[in-house]
């Protein structure tokens, strides 16, 4: 049964997810709103909104994956192309939040890229963000609007709990990963383990060790983003050789660039589960690759978002 939603609602897509936007659409019982993306012939995006939005609240999905500065120049040009429609309200409802990985100043001269974005965003027009996962937390805090922040963790615990593996661990590739980790494992009601890496000192090769029984276990590395896979590849790699029974692995963002689908494919990993917040070609899909839709929980999210329900039940 489709959800209840008023006259005033209208549903976008951009280029970034149509499949998903499509499913999203199917999920709620609407229409996607009419637009189209054309291109001068110097590359400038023009877009054209083709019915009215006056006084209606918007929803708008575009993830600011690859290409991403594309993708950002399209929502941003969107959303202005919105406000000045006369749209009620513009929520933008963002699977993976690109430049996530530049929220802070690592080193000396270094910009601030996803407080950029944010600030971009806000000077468009958007009224509020509805995102899975972030790659740091406090970007939420980047943004004077509201932001919900889903965990994309529950559908992949979903996935393994359905899949009833047994004596499994759940194991965070190195410290900065822990709290994902943590919160998969207490989904799964599995012990927890961690890579531990250190260099001794300066130029001597980096010491790699594995905290936590993981001998004879189904493993499960977890990660928010797999971008060129060296890491989940490394990860692997260490507790195949310290006697782990299996490797699987899962992550939220499926960036995928470069080799990485190669690398993943020669690594000991059983199966690689991720999510559509970025959409996976066909050739990406090795058989070893697991595709989760997130449609369902962010279509629960419009929802409750647009009939002025709390949001939390879907952080639990």
């Amino acid at each position: 049964m489709p959800y209840q939603l008023g006259r005033n609602f209208k549903f976008f897509s951009l280029n970034s997810n149509p499949e998903l936007a499509k499913e999203i659409a199917e999920i709620l019982g609407c229409k996607l709103g009419k637009s189209s993306v054309t291109r001068f012939s110097d590359g400038e995006i023009q877009i054209n909104i083709e019915e009215s939005v006056r006084g209606t609240e918007v929803y708008l999905v575009q993830s600011t994956s690859q290409s991403a500065n594309e993708h950002i120049m399209e929502l941003l040009i969107m959303i202005d192309a919105l406000k000045r429609a006369s749209a009620k309200t513009i929520n933008v409802v963002i699977p993976y939040y690109g430049y996530a990985r530049q929220d802070r100043k690592a080193s000396s001269r270094e910009p601030i890229t996803a407080k950029l974005v944010a600030n971009m965003l806000e000077t468009a027009g958007a009224t509020r963000i509805i995102t899975l996962d972030l790659h740091a937390p406090q970007i939420q805090g980047f943004f004077d609007m509201p932001v919900d922040q889903l965990y994309g963790g529950t559908i992949l615990a979903d996935y393994f709990l359905n899949k009833g593996l047994e004596d499994a661990v759940v194991v965070a590739p190195d410290n900065g990963g822990l709290g994902r980790a943590r919160k998969l494992a207490s989904h799964l009601d599995v012990p927890l383990g961690f890579l531990d890496k250190r260099q001794p000192e300066p130029g001597a090769p980096e010491e790699i060790k594995v905290v936590g029984d993981i001998k004879g276990k189904n493993t499960i590395i977890i990660v928010d983003i797999i971008d060129t896979a060296s890491t989940i590849n490394l990860a692997a790699r260490v507790l195949m050789e310290g006697g782990a029974k299996a490797v699987y692995a899962c992550c939220t963002h499926p960036v995928l660039s470069g080799s990485s689908v190669q690398k993943i494919d020669e690594a000991p990993i059983a199966e690689l589960v991720v999510t559509n917040t970025i959409e996976v070609p066909e050739e990406k899909r090795i058989p070893k690759l697991t595709v989760l839709s997130i449609a369902a929980l962010l279509a629960e999210a419009i929802e409750r978002v647009h009939n002025e329900k709390s949001v939390s039940p879907l952080f639990e």
